[in-house]
């Protein structure tokens, strides 16, 4: 699962899971990053959305922008993975590489951007995209998983309890994004 994956790959990380309140400068950052990843990857990248808890206005999250890049194919790697490496992007060689690699700058957490490239037209593209849209367009949605990350970024305090922080937002996610898709969500594809 994207979401869970996002913050519990690549190692233990030093730092807790901090949760900020909506910044409006996340879209500006998102634009920035986002014109820079489409002039690296040129025709490489089909789409390039944003994505994520920063994705959704009014929502706190982790002050990390993630970037979805939708591709025509995910394998090879080499014709998007060495772009993004000359951008300053890690690869973190995962067993979800055959269906959403993933990246993150810089190399050594905190990190300020993350990068999952997902097959145009399948399911990790839907599924992501679904949730994003439903949450900005429900806010008793939006508010609920608002009070659930804050509520388990104080459970989960101890160094390294990334992985258990995104285990325990699994479920709400996934009930999410079922009633998303069931609802017609993602919005444009």
């Amino acid at each position: 699962m994207q979401y869970s994956r996002a913050i519990s790959i690549g190692g233990v990380m030093s730092e807790r899971v901090v949760i900020v309140d909506y910044d409006p400068q996340w879209s500006e950052q998102f634009a920035a990053e986002r014109a820079r990843i489409a002039a690296a990857l040129r025709e490489v990248a089909v789409r390039i959305d944003h994505n994520g808890s920063t994705s959704v206005p009014g929502l706190p999250a982790k002050p990390v922008i993630d970037i979805q890049v939708s591709v025509a194919g995910l394998h090879p790697m080499d014709p998007y993975r060495t772009a993004l490496q000359a951008l300053g992007y890690t690869h973190v060689p995962h067993a979800d590489d055959r269906f959403c690699p993933f990246f993150h700058k810089p190399a050594q957490w905190p990190h300020t951007h993350h990068v999952h490239v997902v097959e145009l037209g399948g399911s990790e593209e839907k599924r992501t995209l679904a949730f994003r849209d439903w949450l900005r367009d429900h806010a008793d949605d939006r508010a609920a998983y608002a009070g659930l990350k804050r509520r388990l970024a104080e459970e989960f305090t101890d160094p390294g309890a990334q992985n258990a922080y995104a285990a325990a937002k699994g479920d709400f996610i996934e009930r999410t994004i079922a009633q998303a898709l069931a609802a017609g969500y993602p919005h444009g594809l």
